[in-house]
């Protein structure tokens, strides 16, 4: 479950990096700190879904959840009162609006979900059992 746990984040991040660097090329790089922001980004996720995807440290997945969560929160800030002067309306540009965030949404559930501890065996509900064979004596 691990395995498909780090290709799903890893396929999210890769997503979510493709996007904001095909928009940065197709214009977002004149935008003033939004651009190069733009372009951080889709480096920092690409580089992180490789190395989650190749098994790096569990931190990593953190780190993505953290990336993908701030990454979120610009989108929220740019369509309300802006973020760094920089203000868009509704889903535009689309499709890569759309396809960016449910990315980024994903990409957030999974890291949570991959970050739980991980549980050994199914509970039984009793404090301690004997070994096999041997009975507790009970007087009669």
């Amino acid at each position: 479950m691990r395995a498909g746990l780090r290709a799903g984040i890893s396929l999210t991040l890769a997503v979510s990096g493709l996007v904001h660097a095909e928009l940065y090329v197709h214009g977002y790089r004149f935008v003033p700190t939004v651009g190069p922001a733009f372009l951080a980004q889709a480096s920092v996720f690409i580089a992180l879904a490789i190395l989650i995807a190749l098994g790096g440290p569990r931190w990593l997945q953190l780190l993505a959840a953290v990336g993908a969560g701030a990454s979120l929160a610009a989108f929220a800030l740019s369509r309300t009162v802006g973020f760094t002067g920089f203000v868009e309306h509704g889903w535009q540009p689309a499709p890569q609006t759309v396809v960016a965030v449910v990315a980024e949404v994903l990409t957030v559930a999974l890291c949570g979900v991959s970050l739980l501890p991980v549980r050994r065996g199914a509970p039984t509900g009793l404090a301690e059992q004997a070994p096999a064979g041997q009975h507790e004596k009970r007087p009669v």
